[in-house]
């Protein structure tokens, strides 16, 4: 059993402790969190709790998680790109197009099925049957560096800097419009959408998010943007650019509604990622380059 302590935060005020755990433990579930607190392995400050309690800022939560379950996803051979690897951790450049983990209308095909092929049993076992190793998720059309642990202590290690921050990611995405800045910042909370729930949006009282961006360069009607992640929320990027007015090209959800030709998703690659070694502790800093839809993409703009 793994003990791990939260910290909740004022802006997470009026919270569901579910919700909370889910969005603070990534790879856990909802309907995963509450079994923990209906099971007594969660407390606030210090004592047990239902998954209905509503947090008020400032709690110490304590969760103690589960031996690792069974795998059920299957192992599948499909090529992976793999940009570092060792006994703890995996970092993989995926493509657009592939889904992380198993989920209702993509039972296989997923990253998840091709790490269990690559690495056969040496995935952590916190996320759940469906979700061994993930750390943190890229949406389905974003491309670039995705990080999963190969032990469950290296899980704990890496979900501990996703949230105090210390495990960095950068993105490079094409924006509608241009930038009247060089650079900024967008501070504004995310939740979900509080009429269409497949979409997450601005919405006072959401959960804090922070998104840095810089322009890298500048095109007719599209502007090349570098962002760098302080928090990490569900579509962060593509909801706080649009949010200013410049959504991400190709973005269906929360842009244009028509697809772009040549692009298999939105124009967002997930180009840098920079962590602290669980088991050494020494920085790993990884990058890799842009996908060649990415670059026709700039190619075609510049003309």
């Amino acid at each position: 059993m793994e003990k791990t302590l939260l910290r909740s935060t004022e802006s997470e005020k009026g919270m569901r402790l579910d919700a909370y755990l889910a969005s603070e433990l990534n790879g856990l579930t909802r309907s995963a969190a509450a079994k923990l607190i209906s099971d007594g392995q969660v407390t606030v400050n210090g004592r047990t709790a239902g998954k209905s309690l509503k947090l008020s800022g400032g709690e110490a939560v304590e969760v103690t998680l589960p031996e690792p379950e069974a795998i059920d996803a299957v192992a599948q051979d499909i090529p992976l790109d793999v940009v570092y690897e060792d006994g703890d951790v995996i970092v993989v450049n995926k493509p657009a197009g592939l889904v992380v983990h198993p989920a209702p209308g993509h039972p296989d095909g997923t990253l998840v099925n091709a790490l269990l092929y690559h690495c056969g049993d040496s995935l952590s076992g916190i996320g759940g049957a469906l979700r061994p190793g993930i750390v943190h998720r890229i949406d389905r059309d974003t491309s670039g560096l995705i990080i999963a642990a190969k032990n469950d202590a290296a899980h704990q290690a890496l979900t501990a800097q996703l949230s105090d921050h210390t495990l960095g990611r950068t993105y490079e995405c094409i924006v509608t419009g241009n930038l009247r800045e060089d650079r900024g910042t967008v501070d504004a909370p995310i939740a979900r959408h509080p009429t269409d729930r497949k979409k997450m949006a601005v919405v006072a009282g959401g959960r804090n998010a922070v998104t840095h961006w810089e322009v890298i360069a500048r095109y007719p009607g599209y502007t090349h943007v570098r962002c760098r992640l302080e928090t990490g929320r569900t579509h962060q990027i593509r909801v706080h650019m649009a949010y200013i007015g410049h959504p991400i090209l190709g973005d269906t959800v929360y842009g244009n509604k028509k697809s772009v030709p040549g692009l298999t998703g939105q124009c967002l690659h997930a180009v840098g990622l920079q962590f602290l070694h669980p088991r050494t502790g020494e920085l790993v800093q990884l990058s890799c380059p842009l996908p060649e839809e990415f670059t026709g993409m700039l190619r075609k703009i510049d003309k």
